[in-house]
């Protein structure tokens, strides 16, 4: 009765993604918050993100009777509960202490993916007692071969069955803002940012408990192995230690690495549908839709927009990306051709905001707007969603 308590506590003081994020702007230091929250150039492209997605919409239905609702979708041989999962996100850890443990036990509870970024500031030998069945590596591409035949071999041992290459980072990105609040990589905690650390208690307190062996704030701990120590050299604000081990890859590094992963193999940042056909020759198994939720280039059109262009030109399945913020969103993905939908920002709000229940909450607040949209719609499952139909306009 006590745990139901305040589940519907926390669904009072936090019904919506909205909420959480608030919230979690106000127990987080500016320059990280700065680092999650923005994207790049003018925004103009995570601002399309989210005007496309509100184009988006559904007749609803009427006199179909009470509904038992399934959320339950097929995504690599596998059955998940749920139609979505945790994305990577790079320095998870700088956004809240231990966020990618937080992350990885709340996939595995779930039984959801929770993916691990090549530059997060866990490693994956870190994760491995944490890890579910449904553990996905996000691989940053090293250029010296050796290095990715290692790095392909610790995720493995370390219990990540499914393998993501991201292909929409072949140079780094200017973040203005996140520049202007004055996070360097590797973080640093210079005057400033200790001013700013001082007004935020919580989050400075566990970054010291959590890395007290590294002067309180967390790096790249998957790349220690590989960099004997600091180069000295200087940087801008976008750029790290990762990429001095990265490359921009090409079509035969793609092969290359089908060649040495033996379970699903995942492209990350496909926008283009003349792409599918050459990525399904290779072997991939799945392409992950998405245009970096606007962090990496600002011409981009919003991801949801090609979404259905990509679906006719290929039968893999296709995971989403960008914008979305709730159930009715992943539902208009998956309306115009997803197969699964991931979600990253969203699960750091929720850290940030209510620590490790933040994530549980959100996957309930996905789950009830899932099944409130669904029952608009007379939809008992996935399978049958009905088509999207366009709006010619936005609400204000």
């Amino acid at each position: 009765m006590r745990r139901m308590n305040m589940h519907q506590d926390l669904h009072l003081h936090y019904p919506g993604l909205s909420d959480l994020r608030a919230a979690a702007r106000k127990r987080l230091p500016r320059f990280v918050w700065e680092y999650l929250d923005s994207a790049t150039g003018t925004e103009a492209t995570q601002r399309r993100n989210r005007t496309a997605l509100d184009r988006v919409g559904f007749l609803p239905s009427i006199l179909h009777g009470p509904l038992e609702i399934d959320l339950s979708t097929q995504l690599f041989g596998a059955t998940l509960p749920l139609p979505f999962g945790i994305a990577p996100v790079g320095m998870s850890g700088l956004i809240w202490p231990d966020a990618e443990g937080h992350l990885a036990r709340c996939g595995a509870r779930s039984g959801l993916p929770y993916s691990l970024s090549t530059v997060a500031s866990q490693c994956p030998e870190d994760l491995a007692p944490h890890l579910g069945e449904q553990a996905w590596f996000q691989l940053y591409p090293p250029k010296d071969e050796g290095i990715r035949k290692d790095m392909l071999a610790r995720a493995r041992d370390a219990g990540f069955k499914v393998l993501v290459l991201t292909v929409d980072v072949p140079v780094a990105s200017r973040r203005e803002r996140q520049t202007r609040s004055g996070l360097t990589q590797p973080p640093r905690l210079t005057p400033r940012l200790l001013a700013q650390v001082a007004m935020r208690p919580a989050w400075a307190m566990g970054m010291a408990r959590q890395h007290r062996h590294e002067g309180g704030m967390p790096h790249m701990r998957t790349l220690d192995k590989y960099t004997a120590e600091a180069t000295g050299e200087s940087r801008s604000s976008t750029a790290h230690i990762g990429y001095l081990l990265r490359t921009s890859p090409d079509w035969d590094y793609a092969r290359w690495l089908r060649d040495h992963w033996d379970g699903p193999f995942v492209i990350k940042g496909v926008m283009r549908a003349e792409d599918a056909q050459p990525l399904e020759t290779i072997g991939v198994d799945g392409l992950w839709v998405s245009n970096h939720a606007g962090r990496q280039f600002d011409g981009s059109p919003a991801a949801i927009e090609v979404l259905p262009e990509l679906r006719a030109a290929t039968d893999l399945p296709l995971i989403f990306d960008s914008g979305i913020e709730g159930g009715l969103d992943i539902l208009r993905a998956l309306a115009l051709g997803a197969d699964f939908v991931m979600l990253g920002r969203a699960f750091h709000f929720a850290l940030a905001a209510l620590g490790p229940t933040g994530p549980d909450h959100l996957i309930d607040i996905l789950k009830k707007d899932l099944e409130a949209n669904m029952g608009q719609l007379g939809t008992p499952d996935l399978a049958s969603l009905p088509a999207a139909r366009p709006l010619n306009h936005t609400a204000p």
